[in-house]
């Protein structure tokens, strides 16, 4: 096994996190809008959508473990996983664009449209983020390195999260003058075009270092019985799928959180009191003093308070992320990451409790929520890598891209049952979207899908770590003697 320098540059820690700044374009786009883009835009209705998001969505996934034994076995000059990165930039970015575009189809085109593009934005997905989350792996063996690039990767993560989650939605409203199906398709041309970009700076700004050497080749077989007896990698595939049902769920649910449960004169209030207001009115004068008149902030109170709640909780996520590095190597990662995911679900489930009045402690509580969920972020595909490390520890046998799609599996998995779960509630509580105001029903069914529901899921995922025998004393024993073996290697050569 190749082991040259495992210290990565800043350069290229950055640049490799410009990948997932792409993916997330997209990602946190379908997390946090797709139910809504089709119950609310392409009108599609609640029931429909639920089972497109659904069965294309694990119809997508399953391509995954076939896309894992592909990249384990290419064989290029840039090496195994950085070519999958560059191939798929264009067609990822062209297939998010199409995905979010309305072209005006009776009921049944518009059905299935939405399924073929969303089907086949999920397979694209698969193929370009499973080798580069398995790039991770490969960069280096220096697990305090890892670490490092976790955090790096994650920032831009929330980069990204804070530009959708922020500002997609008035930025949808602005680019279409008030038409959400114009704005979204706008709004994603630009995203595809950087998205592209940035995963081509990715493939050109890294290198794999970690590269088997003969002995270590094995048949596909072999791989999937390392698999099935790896008790690390099962319990990271369920609590995998579990906390991106978690997530989708409540990403998916909060606008309608918003737009239907609290206050829109309290709110209103709220953006006074604190000074947003004035703020964006300041900022809408700067622009048209510039002649940027058609780039002038909404003046939904919804849409507002939704944008601004978000930013609260990413940017003390990120304060978070800056928490999870010297805090996994003190403790190590399975420790930190349990104990900041059940605080992050504490303060979950309050949501639950508020009334529709309570705005500022709603804010509060998004970003107590989001700072201990912040510190579980990097750890979580830190410990997928680990988890590679180990089955070599076991096996002597590496297969990252495999282990790694499990997890993309999973990833895409608790995307499509936690998006089909947003639009299966609501047409379970029987959402109207041409209703001015929805059901007492329909607001609890919201207010679960926002609180208790996701908060159930987080705690079953808690309880998978116990299944995660990779605490501190055994990493430190893994990148001891994975280091000795490396070494050795390289001496018979």
């Amino acid at each position: 096994m190749n082991s040259t320098s495992q210290k990565l540059s800043i350069k290229e820690k950055i640049g490799y996190s410009l990948g997932d700044l792409a993916a997330n374009l997209v990602f946190q786009t379908l997390m946090t809008f797709l139910a809504f883009f089709y119950t609310d835009v392409y009108k599609i209705p609640a029931g429909t959508a639920a089972t497109i998001i659904f069965v294309g969505g694990l119809l997508g996934a399953s391509f995954n473990p076939i896309m894992g034994i592909i990249a384990d076995r290419t064989e290029t000059k840039w090496g195994k996983f950085r070519p999958w990165v560059l191939w798929t930039a264009v067609p990822f970015g062209v297939m998010a664009l199409l995905a979010f575009s309305t072209p005006n189809f009776s009921e049944n085109g518009k059905i299935i449209y939405a399924f073929v593009t969303y089907f086949l934005l999920v397979i694209v997905y698969s193929a370009s983020n499973l080798p580069y989350s398995a790039l991770s792996g490969v960069l280096t063996g220096d697990m305090a390195e890892r670490n490092s690039l976790s955090s790096y990767r994650f920032v831009a993560v929330m980069v990204a999260q804070f530009i959708i989650q922020v500002l997609l939605l008035p930025l949808v409203l602005i680019f279409g003058d008030g038409d959400k199906a114009v704005g979204f398709k706008t709004t994603m041309t630009i995203f595809a075009i950087v998205g592209s970009i940035f995963l081509i700076i990715t493939f050109l700004t890294t290198k794999e270092r970690i590269v088997p050497t003969q002995e270590q080749k094995s048949s596909v077989k072999q791989d999937l019985k390392d698999l099935i007896k790896n008790k690390p990698w099962v319990a990271m595939l369920f609590l995998t799928i579990l906390i991106f049902i978690t997530l989708a769920l409540k990403g998916g649910m909060y606008i309608y959180y918003f737009e239907n449960y609290l206050s829109e004169p309290q709110l209103a209030a709220f953006l006074e009191n604190i000074g947003f207001n004035n703020f964006i009115a300041g900022l809408n004068n700067f622009l048209m003093s510039i002649g940027l008149t058609e780039f002038q902030w909404p003046k939904d109170a919804a849409t507002s308070a939704f944008s601004l709640f978000n930013a609260g909780g990413i940017i003390f996520m990120i304060v978070g992320i800056m928490f999870s590095k010297p805090l996994a190597d003190k403790f190590g990662k399975r420790d930190v990451f349990g104990a900041g995911l059940f605080l992050a679900t504490v303060f979950l489930m309050a949501f639950y409790f508020y009334s529709p009045e309570s705005i500022a402690i709603v804010f509060v509580t998004q970003i107590l929520h989001g700072f201990f969920y912040g510190i579980t972020i990097p750890l979580l595909w830190a410990m997928i890598a680990d988890v590679a490390d180990y089955s070599e520890w076991k096996n002597n046998r590496r297969a990252t891209a495999i282990i790694f799609s499990a997890m993309i599996f999973g990833l895409k998995a608790g995307l499509s049952i936690g998006g089909a779960l947003v639009a299966g509630i609501l047409a379970h509580f029987e959402y109207n979207v041409d209703l001015v105001s929805q059901a007492a029903d329909t607001i609890n069914g919201i207010k679960l899908s926002v609180s208790i529901f996701p908060g159930i899921t987080f705690l079953i995922g808690i309880g998978c770590l116990f299944f995660y025998e990779i605490n501190k004393k055994m990493e430190l024993q893994i990148e001891s003697d994975l280091n000795q073996r490396r070494k050795k290697a390289e001496k018979t050569k």
